[in-house]
């Protein structure tokens, strides 16, 4: 069964822009969050706060905080290892 994935375009500050693939949202220590992957090549994984404003909008949120952001990272790999 194929999933069909999710594409958002990130705009940053700089003018520049990335496609990413959406992992997923997901809860850690009482806040959402959101995982991104860019389709530039890198293998890295983004992390933003996921706020829903309404049932087609939504915002992303820097995790400023480097405990916060430990802890999504965490919970997310908690969460694709039991995948």
């Amino acid at each position: 069964m194929d999933q069909e994935k999710d594409f958002m375009t990130l705009d940053f500050d700089d003018g520049t822009s990335v496609e990413c693939e959406i992992l997923g949202v997901f809860e850690a220590d009482g806040k959402e969050y959101i995982a991104l992957v860019p389709q530039d090549g890198s293998e890295e994984i983004y992390f933003y706060g996921y706020v829903e404003i309404n049932d087609e909008e939504f915002e992303l949120v820097d995790i400023l905080d480097d405990e916060e952001f430990e802890k999504a990272v965490a919970e997310f790999d908690r969460l694709t290892e039991e995948e």
